[in-house]
């Protein structure tokens, strides 16, 4: 691991660029921004201070009429906000896990659960049209179509490399995402990461995506080594104090807060993880 430090800081150190200078959007469109989340419900909007999504868009340069790819996008907490933000001229694409890869959870990844996940593309695609205008569509990472070759302008993975990183010796599965996000993306397309962040001083096996982290320089390095340019990094979502420790895991922070209610009491205090918000382009 000292050889993807050592790489990872000299990309840091001659790469990186300041958050004001990636950010490619003008006044008018961070307003939109502004506008839409504050339109959301409060539930919604509870997690702004930990996920602080309109400083994360406008990071990662996300703009109405673009085509995004929003990887693992959940019950769709970022779609709420791209949907009406993207625009009728724009498309969105949710996109899940290989129908591979879900065996290897085990426990809740019953034949039954698998067999209702084949419905999920059509399920999210339908409750898509209810949050904006852009166009909406899903697919799993087995199947995005060959039609998206090159149409994407941007491809979102926000906290969705863990899970991806954490099977891929027994499936290629984030080998597999990240071919064909590169697939997708346009010569200059972007790829926005917001991931739970291990300290890089913490043995890796604390940061396999087991526990819901990954460090920094694990993710540089898969990502430069599937053919992306690393182009910089933000502290928008970091939070120092999220420090693990041996049998710490992400989930028992907020919003899951896992254990006892001694250390339910505990780790309220913390917050939610300390997340790296990292930008790569294909080259």
């Amino acid at each position: 691991m000292k050889k993807i430090a050592l790489l990872a800081a000299a990309i840091l150190l001659h790469g990186c660029a300041t958050d004001s200078a990636l950010s490619g959007l003008n006044d008018q469109h961070k307003q939109q921004l502004q506008t839409i989340t504050q339109s959301l419900p409060a539930e919604h909007q509870a997690r702004y201070a930990a996920r602080n999504p309109v400083e994360t868009l406008a990071f990662f340069g996300i703009k109405p009429g673009d085509t995004v790819v929003e990887a693992l996008p959940g019950d769709g907490w970022y779609s709420k906000i791209l949907m009406p933000y993207l625009g009728e001229n724009g498309r969105l694409i949710g996109v899940d896990y290989s129908l591979a890869m879900w065996p290897e959870f085990g426990g809740f990844a019953t034949p039954e659960f698998i067999e209702k996940r084949k419905g999920w593309p059509a399920q999210w695609s339908g409750d898509a049209k209810s949050w904006g205008p852009a166009k909406a569509e899903a697919y799993t990472f087995a199947n995005l179509p060959a039609e998206l070759t090159g149409k994407a302008d941007a491809v979102l993975f926000i906290r969705a490399l863990h899970n991806l990183a954490r099977f891929d010796a027994k499936g290629n599965y984030l080998k597999q995402a990240l071919a064909e996000t590169h697939r997708v993306l346009k010569p200059g397309g972007v790829v926005g990461v917001v991931q739970h962040a291990m300290s890089e001083d913490k043995p890796d096996a604390w940061a396999d995506g087991s526990r819901g982290y990954l460090k920094e320089s694990a993710i540089i390095k898969a990502m430069t080594d599937a053919g992306f340019e690393f182009v910089g990094s933000s502290d928008i979502n970091k939070n120092p104090k999220d420090q693990p420790q041996a049998d710490d895991n992400v989930w028992r922070l907020l919003p899951s807060l896992s254990g006892t209610e001694a250390q339910k009491n505990q780790n309220r205090m913390i917050g939610e993880s300390n997340r790296v918000t990292l930008l790569f382009k294909k080259k």
